[in-house]
């Protein structure tokens, strides 16, 4: 498609706001990171959302269907024995369907969050023979694998149908 007949929709959002504790700009940046990684996903055409767009294979999809496992285990202890194929949706899939489990994982992931008051503390998981991560590094790592994969999709997007912001 050429760049003149691409759509562009310019919306940027910017930071948060967000309270005045370390938890709550954690927590804001993370929201906003999350809002912004579904709302790239959301609205994107097949096949194309599924489309490898680079030579290492990543895609869109993919990348949200990623990011839903690392929520999992980070703040819900699921145990996740093959990381390479979380890059993958499964063929049957819909983009709507990854947005819904990201969602649910997400709200899920807060709810524990909620009951965490010390960042300093680990988090309320068990996995037996792991150590549960502080509140803090599990916030800050969500940020940083969050934010990395944003900036992924915000070029994969881009590439499908000329759409950028966030």
């Amino acid at each position: 498609m050429a760049p003149s007949s691409r759509r562009t929709r310019r919306v940027d959002t910017p930071p948060p706001r967000t309270g005045n504790t370390e938890t709550e700009v954690l927590r804001g940046f993370l929201d906003y990171l999350r809002d912004s990684m579904a709302a790239k996903v959301e609205g994107a055409p097949e096949p194309q959302v599924r489309t490898a767009a680079v030579p290492s294979g990543t895609n869109l999809l993919g990348l949200l269907n990623h990011l839903t496992c690392v929520e999992r285990a980070t703040f819900l202890g699921a145990r996740i024995t093959d990381w390479p194929a979380t890059f993958h949706a499964s063929p049957s899939d819909t983009a709507a369907d990854v947005v819904t489990r990201y969602r649910e994982s997400v709200t899920a992931a807060n709810a524990v969050l909620e009951r965490c008051v010390d960042p300093g503390a680990p988090l309320p998981r068990s996995r037996p023979g792991k150590p549960a991560p502080t509140v803090r590094w599990a916030l800050a790592h969500m940020i940083e694998e969050t934010g990395r994969h944003a900036g992924h999709a915000d070029i994969l997007r881009e590439l499908i149908d000329g759409s950028t912001g966030r």
